[in-house]
C-alpha cells in the first residue's frame, strides 16, 4: 500500500498540491516511498514553488459570456492565473486548458497578455463593434503583483477611457489606486465602478486563504481611497464559506460601508470541478478542527454534493442555511443603506477616435 504525503502548506501559497489537471493522460500525485525523506526534499519545486511569468499570444482579448447569472455579457482578463493565490478562486480550473495544475500551478505560472490594448482597440475599431459594460478581473485578478511591473491592465483603462467605453473592475488589491487618476475622470463620465473583495477581516485566516492578496486593511482603505476620488465603489463579501467566515458578513458591510462603500454583493463559496479537492486539502492543512463541519454544510447547501452547477442557484445555494445566509445579507443592505441607488454606466459616450497618420489598429484610416 502506497500512501500519499501529507498535504501540507508552502509559504506565500494557496494550494497544498500540484496535482495534474483533469486533462492530462497521466495523473501526477506526491506519495511516501518509504524512505522517510522531507517532503521539501523529495520534492523541492512544490515546496519552494517561484513564480514563473509567461506570454499569452492570444489574438483576441475580448471574452464573451451567455450566463444569466452574472449582469455583464464581456470581460477582459489581462491575465492567466493569479498570484493572489485564493485557495476557493474559481479561475483555477481554466489552468488546466493550458496543460497545467489548478493547484500550485495556477498561482506561480502566470500568463501576461502584453497585447491586450492593442487587441482591444482593434475590437472596438471593428464596424460591427457595439458597446456594452465590459468586466475588468471577471476571470483573473486585473490588479494581481505583476501589474505593477507589467502595467498591462492601466493600458486597457486608456484605451477604454480613450474610446468612452464603460467598464466595472472588481479586485482583491489596493494597487487599484495607482490609477486613480484615470479612474477619476472615467467617474466624472459614468465610465466606471469598482468593487473590492473582501473575504475577512481576520488577517491570519486571510493571510492562509488568500496569501499574496492586499491585506483586509489596505483593501478597505483603497475602498477609502477610491470613494474620497469620487469613484463609485462597492464590496463583494465573496466567498461566503460557512462555519469559516460566514460569521464576518455584516462586519465586512459595516466597514466597508465606512470605507464608502454604496453597493454590495456575496457570493457562497463554489467549488466546481478540481476545486473540490484542492479546498478540502487546505481545510486540513490549516484548519483542521473545522474541516468536516465546513464540508459537510458545503453540502447542505449543494443538494447534498460539494457543487451544483445550476443556473439560478450555483452563486447562493439552495436550502436552510443558504436561505438564512440571503436574509442576513438582505438585513444589512437595508441597515447599512447599500443599494440604494442604481449606478448606470454610460453607454452612449462610445466612439472611435480617428487613427493617426499611419497607425495600425485594425482600422482603416481616414480618407480626409
Amino acid at each position: 500500500m502506497v500512501d500519499e504525503t501529507p498535504s501540507l502548506p508552502k509559504k506565500g501559497r494557496g494550494a497544498v498540491r500540484n496535482d495534474s489537471g483533469r486533462y492530462e493522460r497521466y495523473g501526477r500525485i506526491a506519495i511516501d516511498d518509504g524512505w522517510e525523506r522531507p517532503a521539501e526534499v523529495e520534492f523541492p519545486d512544490e515546496n519552494r514553488p517561484v513564480t514563473i511569468i509567461g506570454l499569452d499570444t492570444s489574438r483576441t482579448i475580448i471574452s464573451h459570456n451567455t450566463s444569466p447569472d452574472i449582469p455583464f455579457d464581456r470581460s477582459i482578463n489581462p491575465y492567466k492565473g493569479c498570484e493572489h493565490g485564493c485557495i476557493y478562486c474559481y479561475a483555477r480550473p481554466t489552468h488546466a486548458y493550458l496543460g497545467l495544475s489548478p493547484g500550485l500551478d495556477f498561482e506561480t505560472r502566470i500568463f501576461a497578455k502584453p497585447d491586450a490594448a492593442l487587441l482591444l482597440e482593434k475590437a472596438f475599431r471593428q464596424p460591427r463593434y457595439r458597446p456594452a459594460v465590459i468586466s475588468l478581473g471577471a476571470n483573473t485578478d486585473p490588479y494581481q503583483p505583476i501589474e505593477r511591473q507589467r502595467g498591462i491592465t492601466r493600458s486597457v483603462l486608456e484605451v477604454l477611457e480613450r474610446f468612452g467605453h464603460p467598464v466595472g473592475i472588481v479586485t482583491k488589491s489596493a494597487l487599484v489606486t495607482r490609477d486613480i487618476d484615470i479612474l477619476a475622470r472615467m467617474a466624472e463620465r459614468r465610465l466606471v465602478s469598482v468593487f473590492l473583495s473582501i473575504t475577512t477581516l481576520d488577517r491570519d485566516l486571510a493571510r492562509s486563504m488568500e496569501p499574496r492578496a492586499a491585506t483586509p486593511p489596505r483593501r478597505l482603505e483603497a475602498l477609502r481611497l477610491l470613494s474620497q476620488a469620487g469613484i463609485p465603489v462597492g464590496v463583494m463579501a465573496a466567498p461566503m464559506i460557512p462555519a469559516l467566515n460566514d460569521h464576518e458578513l455584516e462586519s465586512i458591510l459595516e466597514a466597508a460601508v465606512e470605507a464608502g462603500a454604496r453597493s454590495a454583493s456575496y457570493v457562497l463559496l463554489r467549488l466546481p470541478l478540481e476545486i473540490k479537492d484542492l479546498f478540502a486539502d487546505w481545510l486540513t492543512a490549516h484548519q483542521p478542527g473545522r474541516a468536516k463541519h465546513v464540508l459537510s454544510l458545503v453540502r447542505d447547501t449543494r443538494g447534498g454534493a460539494l457543487y451544483r452547477s445550476d443556473f439560478g442557484t450555483r452563486m447562493r445555494g439552495e436550502g436552510p442555511y443558504a436561505q438564512l445566509l440571503e436574509q442576513r445579507f438582505r438585513a444589512a443592505v437595508r441597515r447599512y443603506g447599500l443599494n440604494r441607488h442604481r449606478w448606470d454606466l454610460d453607454l452612449s459616450q462610445f466612439s472611435v477616435p480617428p487613427l493617426a497618420d499611419g497607425a495600425e489598429a485594425g482600422g482603416q484610416l481616414t480618407l480626409f
